[in-house]
């Protein structure tokens, strides 16, 4: 079976071609670095995601409702769902620093909830 896939390992952004048989990768076609093979390899067989969103922010100084955060580091696709329902009841506090942890282990992932802004 072959996939077709955008490489997102660059800013390059190389179409490939990946041949699969059953759940191995067997050829990767059309990668111009190594972090295409690398990136093939792992969309196919394990596909994670780094989830960004927001949060809604109690106490702003500023009145700002909401503050963005992201999860630490990929999750698994297939959890995207439960984390995002994870995320909506996630309420923060000012004052709030950039890589305050929001929400440790979200939605049973193991990975914590980062904030990627300030708010007072």
């Amino acid at each position: 079976m072959e996939k077709n896939l955008i490489c997102i390992g660059c800013p390059l952004g190389c179409p490939m071609i990946v041949t699969v048989e059953g759940t191995q990768v067997v050829e990767v076609k059309g990668h111009t670095c190594p972090r295409g093979e690398k990136y093939a390899h792992k969309e196919v067989t394990d596909p994670t995601r780094t989830v960004t969103s927001t949060v809604r922010l109690q106490g702003s100084m500023t009145g700002t409702p909401v503050i963005s955060c992201k999860t630490a580091t990929d999750i698994p696709k297939g959890q995207i769902r439960q984390v995002m329902e994870a995320i909506n009841a996630v309420v923060a506090t000012a004052p709030v620093t950039i890589g305050q942890v929001l929400a440790e282990n979200i939605a049973g992932t193991g990975v914590a909830l980062i904030a990627t802004k300030a708010a007072e």
